[in-house]
């Protein structure tokens, strides 16, 4: 009975009060625009769970909250609170890649007028490169690594390396990367068909527990990138020629042509 009568009476304080109208009005926008975010993060990160625990906490806290009328309003309010708290030291890498990135349509050359069909074998033009590269510097050991951005790079990485805006070529690629020259320590940087920046400084992974002992700063930085900025790292062990796929903190080892070819293609279209 007591959940009804507070019912009734939130009913009756709304539709004869304007100013609690529109009080409840903004509270439901924002709470909900608050728990579909949340919810939707959650939910990208494979933490279904979390979100089904929170759901639990939030029917029940509302229940108890409608049955015991000693309860203060200020209370309910702080869940929300709590629960953003929580997600923020759970997912405090995740919550900095999704900060960092932001929605940049496919990259197209059409400062010079090309047509969708000339922009499209060139796309294809630049992953036969890339991979051609990659794989000829996987065979003689070589160390790379290869950012895929989409003009997402904060401007202080770009600035740490050299600012080009070459076409991309295999012969181009391996020349940067070859050993004891000047740039081949650090990261290229690709935006869709340009290289913009070669010998980058890249951040260091900080999630470094599930890391394999014999990957060193290459993959680290190569990983780091990631964790933080929605981008894809080619990287190419120096020690023993492996090619790896960092994505989204997570890093995939043994990549071949094949493997290569998905992930650039996911890129370009």
């Amino acid at each position: 009975m007591r959940f009804l009568e507070k019912i009734t009476d939130l009913w009756i304080n709304v539709t004869t009060n304007p100013d609690s109208l529109v009080m409840v009005g903004v509270s439901l926008v924002a709470f909900t625009a608050l728990y579909y975010y949340l919810i939707k993060f959650l939910v990208n990160n494979n933490s279904s769970s979390l979100v089904s625990l929170f759901v639990a906490i939030m029917i029940i806290a509302g229940g108890i909250f409608m049955i015991n009328e000693q309860i203060d309003n200020g209370f309910f309010l702080l869940l929300p609170f709590l629960m953003v708290v929580v997600v923020v030291m759970l997912y405090s890498v995740e919550l900095k890649r999704v900060i960092w990135s932001r929605k940049h349509p496919k990259i197209v050359d059409q400062k010079r007028g090309e047509s969708a069909v000339y922009d499209e074998e060139k796309s294809k033009k630049c992953i036969i490169e890339i991979i051609k590269a990659v794989q000829d510097m996987s065979k003689n050991n070589v160390g790379a690594i290869i950012v895929l951005s989409n003009g997402n790079i904060p401007r202080q990485i770009l600035d740490s390396g050299v600012s080009t805006e070459s076409d991309i070529s295999s012969e181009l690629i391996e020349s940067i990367f070859f050993p004891k020259t000047p740039l081949h320590d650090g990261a290229m940087i690709i935006n869709g068909t340009k290289i913009v920046s070669e010998g980058c400084f890249l951040p260091l992974a900080q999630k470094v527990d599930g890391l394999p002992k014999d990957l060193g700063t290459r993959h680290r930085a190569g990983l780091g990138i990631t964790e933080t900025i929605d981008v894809v790292s080619i990287i190419v062990s120096e020690e023993t020629g492996i090619i790896s796929i960092a994505k989204a903190g997570k890093l995939t080892r043994y990549a071949d042509a094949e493997i290569l070819k998905k992930t650039l293609s996911r890129y370009y279209w």
